[in-house]
């Protein structure tokens, strides 16, 4: 029997299409997908790493030249662990993900919540910061649920989470409009409703707070939806960069980094006294400018910054140069007879002199603190003003016992309250302390301080 075979004609040209090609293109979409995978690896040979983020309070600004903000310092302290320099891009919301997925930036930074829709586009870090919905409504608007808003208008940025939640709420029968802006701050938001532009918004809870000292007309009214969870962004597939940001979130949480951060920019803000926000509004305009151009001379001088100073007077005696304490103390900087003969003030109740005075004594505390990291030298010098520096170093030693950091600020916060308590200032240099009052002190300068900067951020 004979076999016969077909006779096929291959060329080299198409022997190799077939089985060349296939495997050049297999081999591509492996090295693509390598490629996007070992992001990590670009950014540890470029030597730089870039964040998206927001242009905003809570996210990223520049303030006397400074670029601050959590994200910002979070995204900074992330650069330093990998040891590579950080560089910013601030596009719209809605162009955070897709920058992301351009290429634009390595990952998003901007305090975005997980969410199932944002999950088929990126992957997402750990949960760094658990946040809740609130409602944001004008002070003497009274509702105390979302159906209380019934037939009114609640406006959100588009492509928020803020949009998903009320368009599901609507959904369920919730009688609401809503109106969405593009590209609009929640902040911004927030303004709108303390000034009556619009009936209502939606925050999250760490910018609702922190919003609240700048606009106190904006009430928090109540809460809405589930909890949701912060994190940061990365392409598709990256997963050692993923890995790597997870790891960094463990370490600095673990250190305490992740805390003082926090504190930094969201330290008091539940704390709202709103008849005291206001008054100190109406100060600003009617009371500081006397005194500006004195208290932005003595400021330049010993190498603070004027606002600082300017929150510090108004802490000590609401801009007023004839203030007197039950202690004794007197003028716009509340001095003792003692501080002013060592800071060379010959009368207390001289504006001039009582501020040029007060602030050399403060720059006398501060160079004490030589050696404690910003911005807590800057606290504990605020708390010696108050209470003395030999009060403060009872703190730290208090502190260092307890097994805390004693140049942490937030370590002496605890200790100083103690100072009340005989068991432990029988055994300090200064003795009783109403260390309650010093820690009260300078978080209300903080919070006062944070006004007066907003109008210089940039």
């Amino acid at each position: 029997m004979k076999v016969k075979f077909t006779k096929i004609n291959v060329t080299w040209l198409g022997l190799f299409r077939l089985l060349f090609l296939p495997v050049v293109f297999i081999g591509s979409l492996f090295l693509t997908s390598s490629a996007r995978e070992d992001a990590l690896q670009n950014i540890r040979a470029s030597g730089k790493i870039t964040v998206l983020t927001r242009n905003n309070a809570h996210c990223y600004y520049v303030y006397r030249g400074r670029p601050m903000g959590f994200e910002y310092d979070l995204a900074k302290a992330f650069s330093e662990y990998l040891h590579v320099k950080l560089k910013v891009v601030t596009p719209t919301w809605e162009g955070l993900v897709q920058g992301l997925e351009e290429g634009k930036g390595d990952f998003v930074a901007a305090s975005m919540s997980v969410t199932k829709s944002r999950l088929k586009r990126v992957d997402f870090s750990d949960v760094y910061l658990p946040v809740q919905q609130y409602v944001i409504l004008y002070k003497d608007d009274r509702a105390k649920s979302i159906e209380d808003l019934g037939g009114r208008t609640i406006c959100v940025r588009k492509g928020t989470t803020y949009e998903e939640l009320l368009k599901d709420l609507k959904s369920q029968g919730v009688d609401i409009r809503i109106k969405l802006y593009d590209d609009m701050p929640t902040e911004e938001l927030i303004r709108m409703v303390a000034e009556k532009e619009i009936e209502a918004t939606v925050s999250d809870s760490h910018i609702a707070f922190l919003n609240r000292r700048y606009y106190p007309d904006a009430r928090i009214a109540f809460p809405i939806g589930e909890p949701s969870k912060l994190a940061w962004a990365v392409r598709k597939g990256e997963k050692r960069l993923l890995s790597e940001i997870n790891r960094f979130f463990a370490t600095i949480k673990k250190e305490d980094t992740f805390d003082r951060i926090y504190a930094k920019y969201f330290a008091n803000v539940e704390n709202f006294d709103y008849v005291d926000l206001k008054r100190y509004y109406r100060r600003l305009e009617t009371r500081l400018p006397k005194y500006r151009d004195t208290i932005q001379q003595a400021a330049e001088k010993y190498g603070f910054d004027w606002r600082l100073i300017a929150a510090m007077i108004y802490q000590e005696s609401h801009f007023n140069p004839k203030a007197k304490s039950y202690t004794g103390v007197r003028g716009l900087m509340q001095v003792t007879l003692d501080t002013a003969k060592e800071v060379g003030i010959e009368s207390r109740l001289d504006p001039e002199q009582s501020i040029l005075g007060g602030v050399k004594y403060l720059k006398k505390a501060y160079d004490k603190f030589e050696g404690v990291p910003e911005p807590d030298r800057l606290l504990m010098a605020l708390a010696s003003y108050n209470v003395g520096y030999r009060h403060v170093q009872d703190a730290q030693k208090i502190a260092k016992e307890l097994d805390y950091d004693p140049h942490s600020w937030a370590a002496l916060k605890e200790a100083l309250p103690l100072l009340c308590h005989r068991k432990y200032y029988k055994k300090s240099r200064a003795g009783y302390c109403r260390g309650r009052d010093a820690v009260r002190y300078v978080d209300r300068i903080i919070t006062y301080y944070d006004i007066l900067k907003r109008d210089a951020i940039s």
